[in-house]
Order: C-alpha cells, then structure tokens, then sequence
C-alpha cells in the first residue's frame, strides 16, 4: 500500500479527507538544503504554526524535487502552500474550541471501523498499514478526531446554506449523460502496477519481473485482489479495483490486453512508458444508461458537495481576514510564491491569552 493510498475517513454529507491532512503529521526527514532552525513559522490568532510541522508536512513531496533538481523557487512555493494549510487548521481549532464542537471518542471508534469495512480489513490491519505508514494509532486517531471537528465546522457555519436547485441536478445530469448511448459494452477491471524510473531503483526490466512474479503467483492460486493490496501502485487499498469502464473509452493498450480475456482471467505483463501492469478481467457486461431519476440521488450529493465547499472556502477567506496572521522570517518571503487567495494584510495582534 502507497503512502497516498492510507485508508481515509468518508464523513457523512461532507468529503473531509483524513488522507490528506494525515499526510501532515508524518514524520519525515527534512532535505540538507535549506534547513531552517525550529522555530515558529506563522501566528494565527493565538495559536502559532512551528516550522517543524510545516518541514515534516512536505517532506517526502520536498525530497522528490530536490532529486529532480527543481529550484528552491519552487521549494519555497510548496512549503508555503503547506503552511497555508496548516494555517487553516488552526483557523478551525480556534472555532472549535470557542463553540466546543468537539468530536466525542465514541464518533472516532465508528469513523475507524467503518474506514477499516470500507476497505476491506480488519481494524488490526487497518492500524498496522497506519504504523508502516508512518503513524503511530494515536496520532490516527488524533487526525481522525481533527477530520470529525473540522466537518462540525463546516456543518455549523455552511451547511445550513446549502440549497440544492433541482435545475442544477438536471444540467449535470444532461452534461454527464445526454451524449451517452442508451447502452454500452463494458468491462470491469482489477490492475497491478510496478512503476519504474527515477526515485523506484528500479529500470522496465525490474518492473516487469515483480509484475511476472505476482503473475505465477496469482495462477498458482493467489487472489489477485489480495496480490494488488499487497505490491500494485494503483489503487491498493481496492484491491486494484478501478471499477467498471466503457470498451469503446479504453486505451488502446488496456483494449489489447483484455481482448480475448474471460472472467476472472489475467493479461500477460504490460510494458508502459512509467511501468509494467497487470490486468485482470473481472467481469463484462452492457450497462444502460442511468434515467434521472436513477441518477439524481448521486447528482444532488454532487452538487451538494460543489456548493459545500464553495461555501466553506468563502466563509474560511472571511475567518482569515478578520483573524491576525502573522508569517514569519522565511515563510513571510515564501508567501508570494505560494499565490495565496487570502488577504495579505491582518488585522492587529490579539492579546495574549
């Protein structure tokens, strides 16, 4: 399982990504070039962001571009991205904790057992894929809890708002569905993944070859769902599900390697220009095309989803502007290289509580 591919909270009416914000909190090595000494990053309000939390933050997405030599420039641009992030959610704390919107522990249990059912393991797995990933479960549990809050937030000040126009649902629908044929051949897919290049230590001949094990494996017996949890960089946490797909859009390469396939066969090993895959045919069939109103409980949790989070963007703009934040040294400079949407200017300094 990738490290972006960490199991993640699906919150109720709101898409909070425990995935993203997790990704915060790993603790990584920070580059040679451009250490900066601990210190605090930015204030906001009365909470501070240290410069700890936004190196760790970028860590792996840092070492990356110095190994593909990019320019501190854009260094500089991605920690102050990162910190405008960690900004944001100490925004969020200082909500919660003025209107005590706190997430109780019984909320955290169910958000993480129902994250392990959705993903097919055990909280046991779950737990031990957070460890090898780089968090302890408390701090999962922490970030968990922080998800559950924030989503509080949103609720309180934005959901409330939120009206869904019918007339809206149906020129998704018809966006979406009016060009589609009544009927369509499709093909539902598992694929394994073996990327090769730079940052893998790995060339195409060594890509294939991990693919080819996993091949024998499979047809001695192996599940190939569980094959693809375990080595595939595409959608691990799936099985390397990638769902049900119209043959007439499929890559001419993927429609190759599937042809003459039945259910529940797999392709030979596939060479591509960033890796070696591996197909399996799960299933075909002709699907219709979804009636609106077949569609439109999915179309209205779409948009209002869309108009959640222009809300919520809007109303965090209007939180940021009448709360002071200050960037400091470094991440004042950084600023402009992160394009932020935020006013520059605060407003003074609140007093010390």
């Amino acid at each position: 399982m990738n490290r972006l591919d960490l199991p993640f909270a699906r919150l109720p009416r709101w898409p909070a990504s425990a995935l993203l914000l997790a990704a915060l909190l790993l603790p990584l090595p920070i580059a040679a070039t451009g250490q900066l000494v601990d210190g605090i990053a930015a204030q906001v309000g009365t909470r501070i962001v240290l410069i700890s939390e936004v190196l760790r933050s970028v860590g792996p997405q840092e070492a990356m571009m110095r190994q593909a030599g990019a320019p501190e420039q854009e260094i500089m641009k991605l920690r102050a991205e990162a910190l405008e992030g960690l900004i944001e959610a100490r925004l969020i704390e200082g909500v919660v904790s003025q209107l005590e919107l706190y997430a109780k522990d019984e909320e955290v249990d169910q958000t993480i057992q129902s994250i392990a059912k959705e993903n097919g393991l055990t909280l046991e797995q779950l737990y031990a894929s957070v460890v090898f990933h780089g968090m302890s479960r408390d701090e999962y549990r922490e970030q968990i809890k922080r998800d559950l809050e924030r989503r509080n937030v949103i609720n309180t000040f934005v959901g409330s708002d939120v009206k869904v126009d019918d007339a809206e649902v149906r020129a998704l629908y018809d966006k979406r569905f009016a060009s589609m044929p009544a009927s369509s051949d499709n093909v539902h897919v598992r694929q394994i993944l073996i990327s090769y290049g730079r940052g893998t230590k790995r060339d195409a001949a060594g890509s294939c070859e991990v693919v080819e094990a996993t091949r024998q494996r499979f047809l001695a017996g192996e599940s190939f769902e569980a094959l693809a949890k375990e080595v595939s960089e595409v959608a691990p946490a799936e099985g390397g599900d990638i769902g049900w797909l119209p043959t007439d859009e499929l890559a001419s390469w993927m429609s190759e390697s599937l042809a003459g396939l039945g259910p529940g066969d797999v392709s030979e090993p596939i060479l591509l220009p960033f890796g070696c895959s591996l197909l399996q045919l799960v299933e075909r069939k002709q699907i219709e095309r979804l009636t609106f109103e077949q569609a439109r409980p999915s179309l209205e949790r779409e948009v209002w989803n869309r108009q959640l989070e222009e809300g919520y963007r809007k109303w965090i703009e209007e939180l940021r502007a009448k709360t002071y934040i200050d960037r400091r040294g470094y991440f004042a400079e950084a600023a402009q290289f992160g394009e932020p949407t935020f006013p520059m200017a605060a407003p003074e300094p609140p007093a010390a509580p």
